[in-house]
């Protein structure tokens, strides 16, 4: 177990990075992270932060004692996550290491996030160490991240190969978009499982209003759908292919699709997006709502 501020490693590996604070979601999205790891064939890296999350917030009178037993806290969480690691991708199948660091989580994630293969959070957390709040930085990580980020909601379902449960990804023909497709191609072909496109021809949440020539509207955009499909399917030929079409909004067809999947992949940003900017508002909505985890894709653009 190490504590540094800038993590060590080859310059070939691309470890897959999780925080943890010592909330029970936390431990939740390392089981998660090592079953990832796992597939994947790499390392796994866990990360705990100690540090103030802003300079508005010092640390307090009691100084060196305070940040002493604050890191203390961080030691024993990343020995229990490192343990539930373990349990979860049993056998030394993969590399675990640990470090805890004095700096702000959102701050620690986002550094190292830059050599990870993904970074993934709890979507809620408040644990063991008082001054990482990893819900609070789920948003800003999804955001900001230079990999892609799973953010994992309550207790993932570890069985991946379980054929009914599908990774689900959402297609609208931007560039966030096309990453997540290939994204979403990837992960289905390691987990063995089908692949559900949605597309959701509105755009919008607003009234419930009978769209006029949906058959043909329907076999229109399903030609769409399977053209932004053809290249990847072509490069993971295992991954069978369920395309949806839907008029409803995009948020609210992908949590309903989310309601049977394993994993549900999206990009950072829609159509009319701008990068660097704002978290999409579908994005933000499967974040806060989907009930699986939700890996969100970042365009070769926004890896910068």
């Amino acid at each position: 177990m190490s504590e540094s501020t800038v993590p060590h490693e080859d310059s070939n590996t691309r470890a897959i990075v999780v925080g943890v604070d010592g909330s029970q979601n936390s431990f939740q999205a390392v089981a998660w992270a090592a079953v990832e790891a796992e597939l994947h064939r790499c390392p796994l890296r866990i990360v705990a932060a100690y540090g103030p999350e802003s300079a508005a917030e010092p640390w307090t009178a009691q100084g060196v004692a305070e940040r002493e037993a604050t890191r203390a806290e961080a030691l024993r969480v990343l020995t229990e996550a490192a343990r539930i690691a373990h349990h979860a991708a049993p056998q030394n199948t993969i590399s675990v290491t640990s470090e805890a660091v004095g700096e702000s989580a959102l701050a620690a994630l986002i550094a190292r996030s830059a050599r990870a293969r993904m970074t993934v959070v709890g979507n809620r957390g408040r644990g063991a160490i008082r001054r990482a709040l990893l819900g609070s930085v789920s948003a800003g990580l999804a955001r900001r991240a230079h990999s892609p980020v799973a953010v994992v909601h309550g207790e993932p379902d570890l069985h991946r190969t379980a054929a009914d449960k599908p990774v689900v990804v959402g297609v609208d023909g931007s560039g966030n978009s096309e990453a997540a497709v290939r994204l979403a191609f990837d992960e289905a072909s390691r987990r063995k499982v089908p692949l559900v496109a949605v597309h959701a021809w509105r755009d919008t949440s607003g009234f419930e209003l009978e769209v006029i020539g949906w058959d043909t509207i329907r076999e229109r955009e399903d030609l769409v759908l399977a053209d932004r499909l053809a290249d990847p399917a072509e490069e993971y030929p295992d991954v069978s292919i369920q395309r949806r079409i839907t008029s409803d909004s995009p948020a609210r067809a992908l949590l309903e699709s989310a309601e049977g999947a394993q994993l549900l992949v999206v990009g950072a940003h829609g159509r009319g997006g701008f990068a660097g900017i704002a978290l999409g508002s579908v994005s933000t909505a499967l974040l806060h709502g989907a009930s699986c985890p939700v890996l969100v894709a970042r365009s070769p653009e926004e890896v910068r």
